[in-house]
């Protein structure tokens, strides 16, 4: 073990951790072929078989976990202190990869995105859309971003918004085939367009609340989205009612490309969070971000909704 070089364990570590020696080959600048040559070659070495090879995947077996256990820290250890030197360095600088929505990414992110790039021209943002809830550490991202009240008791929450509600949207050309509905169950006769976060989860129930009680409908449609904006963008080619965040439809509303039904019956929800591993050691470029994102309520914001 003394003589295993710290390439090749970085090495087995990209492959283990994507399960794909293309990938990882990609990653590390070298060929497919070149990089299972080098797992062989540390196998050898070891006496041990650290990879589960087939014609379609590859995977760690027992000892290949265990030895990717034992080191996966050591080597993100490695490259945050790297990252951290950049604190000797006049202006901040490096990738910083975030996982979130395309929502989140117009809510949040797009208002500051601007300003924030002119700022610190030597940072990159890697903003990486995914509904289905993203493990940042397992996936090696920087942070990502959910409403507080789901968000693990071991990260670092930063509020990065106001509390904010869903919208209940059609447009003129559908409710002109289709009467407003009254009340939220009255949504079963209408088409609507619905969400699925994950392709093994569960549809969206549309939650609401009335005089305290909240509760959540079932709704019916031909089209079923993953993605907020693309419910949004039905909603407004007439294909039938859209769920969607209140400050998105905004516009739409005003030219009266949407009316919004049901504003009574949505509840609020908590403002949304950047989220983080406590354990993480933040470089100057993540911590300019934060600040960057950070919600700082307004008068009129803390007086009511």
């Amino acid at each position: 073990m003394a003589h295993t070089k710290t390439n090749d364990l970085q090495a087995f570590l990209a492959v283990a951790r994507d399960q794909s020696f293309t990938k990882a080959a990609a990653k590390l600048g070298i060929t497919p072929s070149a990089l299972s040559h080098t797992m062989r070659t540390l196998e050898e070495k070891l006496g041990v078989r650290l990879l589960a090879r087939t014609t379609r995947n590859v995977a760690p077996t027992e000892a290949g976990e265990r030895l990717m256990r034992a080191i996966a820290p050591l080597f993100d250890q490695i490259a945050a202190e790297v990252e951290a030197l950049g604190e000797l360095r006049d202006t901040p600088r490096g990738t910083i990869r975030v996982t979130c929505t395309d929502d989140q990414i117009e809510l949040c992110l797009r208002p500051v995105l601007a300003k924030f790039l002119k700022d610190y021209p030597d940072i990159t943002l890697e903003l990486y859309v995914d509904y289905g809830f993203t493990n940042v550490v397992e996936e090696r991202f920087d942070a990502g971003i959910r409403m507080g009240e789901s968000i693990s008791k071991d990260m670092i929450a930063v509020r990065i918004g106001p509390d904010w509600r869903l919208a209940v949207v059609g447009s003129p050309a559908y409710f002109s085939q289709k009467p407003p509905p009254k009340t939220p169950h009255d949504l079963t006769e209408h088409a609507c367009i619905n969400i699925r976060h994950r392709p093994s989860g569960a549809i969206y129930a549309w939650e609401f609340e009335k005089d305290g009680q909240v509760f959540t409908v079932k709704v019916e449609g031909q089209l079923v989205f993953n993605s907020t904006m693309h419910a949004l963008n039905a909603a407004l080619d007439g294909v039938g009612l859209a769920y969607v965040p209140e400050e998105l439809i905004e516009p739409y509303v005003a030219d009266g490309r949407l009316k919004v039904v049901l504003s009574d019956w949505c509840p609020y929800f908590q403002g949304f969070h950047l989220y983080y591993p406590n354990r993480r050691q933040t470089s100057p470029a993540f911590s300019a971000f934060v600040d960057a994102l950070k919600y700082l309520p307004t008068k009129a914001s803390q007086s009511g909704r």
